[in-house]
């Protein structure tokens, strides 16, 4: 006897963390690994939102504070603040957030377009829509857009230039 298969709905697998009280996601496919903060060595003249360089397992990893990259107020750094380091194109990047809450699949129709009151608060470029979940809004970040070419040029200098110092 031949069983009934449930239609496949087509989901999204999220990483979700908090920066203030504000939930966000991004694709977990673009996520390497989440890690405690650990000591951040400042960039002179770096732009205002990269918070300096750490050194991850022999790696040296430029790390941005996703809170001023969005132009949003953050919590001050606790035990709960990670980083997650991503996979932007071809670059490797941490991103501080105040607190990873979960991993969850999401839906594809629980996602819907960006409403035009977020575009004006949040550069729209950065946002792939808002997913909805029970009485929970998740604003999910298109991670290939967060930085511009030229920030990904600086970013990829930087890390060289700490990668080549004699310490």
């Amino acid at each position: 006897m031949a069983e009934k298969s449930a239609p496949i709905s087509e989901e999204i697998q999220l990483v979700i963390f908090k920066i203030g009280d504000e939930e966000f996601g991004v694709n977990i496919h673009q996520v390497k690994e989440i890690v405690r903060l650990v000591p951040i060595t400042p960039i002179p003249r770096a732009p205002k939102f990269i918070e300096g360089v750490v050194n991850l397992r022999g790696q040296i990893l430029a790390v941005m504070d996703l809170a001023k990259r969005l132009e949003l107020p953050s919590r001050p750094r606790s035990e709960k603040t990670r980083i997650i380091v991503v996979e932007v194109e071809d670059n490797t990047v941490g991103m501080i957030v105040d607190e990873v809450t979960e991993v969850l699949r999401l839906p594809l129709e629980k996602i819907e377009k960006t409403p035009q009151i977020v575009e004006s608060e949040i550069e729209q470029k950065y946002i792939k829509g808002v997913g909805k979940l029970d009485e929970r809004l998740l604003i999910i970040i298109d991670l290939a857009n967060i930085l511009s070419l030229e920030e990904k040029e600086e970013i990829k200098k930087i890390e060289e230039e700490k990668s080549n110092e004699k310490i």
